[in-house]
């Protein structure tokens, strides 16, 4: 809506509604306030680095004037409401001006004064998990939720190690069609070099991006019915993002249908900085976000109307992530990925999820240094220093959460494995697939009992 975000501003009562739950944003600030205070007193704080980051992100939603904030949008979009009494629209952007100034303001005030005097002071040099009071086994069970495995911390980080040596060999592989000159002892950033300076490394403008987006989407939606015979009823669209929030969006991402069907689902597509997005993630970024991932997996729970809305709308991380990624790693089988250029992008998405798992683990349980997460990333990736730094910190904000993509698509394949090593000439791809994704989202070892079921019945 005019809010820019999934709070709806269509009717007047959308603008009662916000107007009421707006109002309780300083209660919120101050319980903030006192589980920070309360944190300082038992040296559970959070990282320097990342608090001096806040500061300036506070300072960026007050102002003097209810105008000149972000909270007055859907006060402008009055504007061009129809069906509003000028009389209606001047007595609701009042009440919006005296929440933003006499209300909103004053908390937000508060807090940043909070954070920058009394918060940033008491906050910590060092950025993991282990060196916090029982840390070691809070990171744990962080990595326990995140993932939905019994996995250590220990056995996700040599995972890791191992993926990346892995991926790492394969990309070599591909030097010569690549045509990169790169030697058995040249470091791998001499091939990410290699493969950016090419001219169709790139799109021309946003209209080229979009056109082969849309293009690769023709091409791929024949191929699909090899691999599935389940599929959501409902239709998405390609869009770039929204000028508004591009500047600091991901690359690409997903949102879902509406339940009743209203809505497609929408593959957003950055188009911010075109010469910053290249074109080797295409295919990769497609199959990830729409189809078979995301708008598969997410679209097909979203109609699955005898689950209770927790699970239709809510998910496992490790799950949805593990289907993207997976869904990434069917290029090949699908028949896309012709291109050893397209391959390359695919393998270079895989090579980020699974530093993660190194860098994520080493920070919170191996007492790497924010510094340490830097150096491995750009030894080992073609990663440019300004996301390098924002994963880093995410890192360090979310410990564990970047754990659950790579940890969740091994599980997938290890699951498919099994399936066609037990039922050899029997094994049935569409089946598995259908199996994997018709339940919607469930933890990883609920997926292994199912699909542990399933094997057995095909058997029968």
């Amino acid at each position: 809506g005019a809010g820019g975000s999934a709070q709806p501003f269509n009717t007047l009562a959308d603008h009662e509604a916000w107007l009421e739950r707006a109002d309780e944003i300083p209660v919120l600030v101050a319980q903030m306030i006192q589980n920070m205070r309360g944190g300082m007193a038992q040296g559970l704080v959070q990282p320097r680095v990342l608090m001096e980051r806040v500061v300036p992100q506070l300072d960026g939603l007050i102002a003097e004037r209810a105008e000149d904030t972000l909270f007055w949008r859907p006060a402008a979009a009055l504007e061009d409401k129809d069906g509003v009494s000028p009389q209606q629209r001047a007595d609701l952007q009042q009440r919006y001006r005296s929440l933003i100034e006499e209300r909103l303001m004053p908390a937000y005030a508060e807090l940043r004064r909070f954070v920058a005097e009394e918060y940033l002071p008491a906050s910590r040099e060092s950025v993991g998990m282990s060196t916090l009071p029982g840390g070691e086994a809070w990171y744990a069970h962080r990595v326990a939720q995140s993932t939905t495995t019994d996995l250590t911390p220990a056995q996700i980080h040599a995972i890791g190690l191992d993926e990346v040596a892995r991926i790492h060999a394969r990309m070599r592989a591909l030097a010569p069609a690549l045509e990169v000159a790169l030697g058995p002892e040249d470091p791998i950033g001499k091939l990410f070099e290699g493969v950016r300076a090419r001219e169709d490394a790139r799109f021309e403008d946003e209209a080229d991006l979009l056109r082969q987006y849309r293009a690769f989407r023709e091409s791929v939606d024949p191929l699909l019915p090899r691999l599935f015979d389940l599929q959501p009823q409902a239709d998405f669209e390609i869009r770039p993002v929204e000028a508004f929030r591009a500047q600091a969006a991901s690359a690409a991402s997903y949102s879902a249908p509406s339940s009743d069907g209203s809505r497609p689902g929408v593959f957003y597509v950055n188009t911010y900085d075109i010469p910053a997005r290249p074109r080797y993630s295409l295919e990769s970024l497609y199959l990830h976000e729409a189809t078979p991932g995301h708008h598969f997996q997410i679209g097909l729970q979203r109609e699955l109307d005898d689950l209770p809305a927790f699970r239709r709308f809510g998910g496992e991380t490790a799950f949805i992530e593990g289907w993207g990624l997976y869904a990434e790693s069917l290029g090949e089988e699908l028949g896309v990925y012709r291109d050893p250029l397209m391959l390359f992008g695919a393998l270079e998405y895989e090579l980020w999820r699974s530093i993660r798992l190194v860098v994520d683990t080493g920070l919170h349980a191996k007492g790497w240094s924010r510094q340490d997460v830097l150096d491995y990333m750009y030894a080992n990736s073609p990663v440019q220093p300004t996301r390098a730094v924002s994963e880093a910190e995410r890192f360090m904000a979310i410990p564990g959460q970047a754990l659950a993509y790579k940890i969740g698509e091994l599980r997938i394949r290890e699951l498919r494995n099994l399936a066609e090593a037990e039922l050899g000439e029997d094994f049935d791809v569409r089946g598995f697939h259908r199996e994997v994704l018709k339940d919607g989202s469930v933890p990883l070892d609920v997926l292994e009992a199912k699909v542990r079921r399933w094997i057995e019945q095909q058997r029968g």
